[in-house]
């Protein structure tokens, strides 16, 4: 059960890592993005790739957040100066041939058939020592990242990204350049989710394209949503509930046995969303959000 527990542990701080790279982007900037899953999904593969060939952990890492941020800049170049559906619909559309290009280049990532035998964190401690050392890591890393989000929200460079969010023409008005501050936000978001990505490969130590769908931007999109969004603690304790949710839902079974492992599947999307809307009508602040409005 201690085992059970970590490896919850484990993932849902993986989560909170994508929360708050998503609540930087929208929740301070405004930025609809529904790509955060092909910056998860860039991370994982360059750390595991890395190294599998012979790097060290720290220069996997480095690598996955580098190359995440890289890919994000050029995105933003070509597409902040949309309108925020066109952008959503141009994240969206990366995300995807993020996740063709990983299927089909097959001399790099090894196609549909996926990279097995990634090395694990703390392979040498063996067991339930190994999982809690790479539990204890992700907290610090995910502790370092809130702190680093409060920073900038309480910083100059946060009002101004936030007073992007609330009115873009007039933070144009001011002399102020709000695409060189959209593109700052989205590579730094990138980032996170590049190093969730890094920690993800060297947990489950087998990744494959189809784990980078869209239903995983969803997901950590719902996160904000039901935590609150633009709060750091908002995608703490929604990435929390999210993962109490889906773990919860996977002994629904047990009460309804009659429901194939296959429409089971189906029946857990669809509680997923139930939830979601409930948040929508009575909680559309959020858990965390401000309990004077509604």
């Amino acid at each position: 059960m201690e085992a059970y527990l970590v490896a919850i542990g484990i993932i849902a701080l993986i989560y909170v890592l994508l929360s708050l790279g998503l609540t930087l982007q929208y929740g301070l900037t405004g930025l609809i993005n529904f790509g955060h899953v092909g910056f998860f999904a860039i991370g994982a593969y360059t750390s595991a790739l890395l190294v599998m060939n012979g790097a060290p952990f720290i220069v996997g890492f480095a690598g996955a957040a580098l190359l995440a941020g890289i890919a994000a800049w050029p995105i933003g170049l070509v597409s902040l100066r949309l309108r925020d559906d066109y952008f959503a619909i141009v994240t969206l559309g990366f995300s995807e041939v993020v996740r063709i290009v990983l299927t089909s280049e097959r001399w790099l990532t090894n196609g549909v058939q996926g990279i097995p035998g990634i090395p694990r964190l703390y392979s040498e401690l063996g067991g339930a020592a190994g999982q809690i050392a790479t539990f204890a890591t992700i907290l610090a890393v995910t502790v370092a990242a809130a702190w680093l989000i409060r920073r900038i929200a309480g910083s100059p460079f946060g009002r101004i990204i936030e007073a992007i969010r609330d009115n873009e023409e007039a933070v144009q008005a001011l002399g102020k350049d709000p695409p060189r501050f959209k593109i700052q936000v989205l590579v730094v978001g990138a980032a996170l989710a590049g190093i969730a990505g890094a920690f993800y490969a060297h947990y489950i130590t087998y990744i494959v394209p189809e784990q980078y769908i869209p239903l995983v931007t969803f997901y950590v999109w719902m996160a904000i949503i039901m935590g609150g969004v633009g709060r750091v603690s908002g995608a703490v304790i929604g990435s929390v509930i999210l993962m109490a949710f889906l773990e919860g839902s996977r002994f629904i079974r047990d009460v309804i046995p009659w429901i194939s492992e296959v429409d089971m599947a189906s029946v857990r999307i669809g509680l997923v969303g139930l939830l979601l809307i409930l948040f929508i009508i009575y909680r559309p602040q959020g858990l965390m959000g401000d309990y004077t409005k509604r």
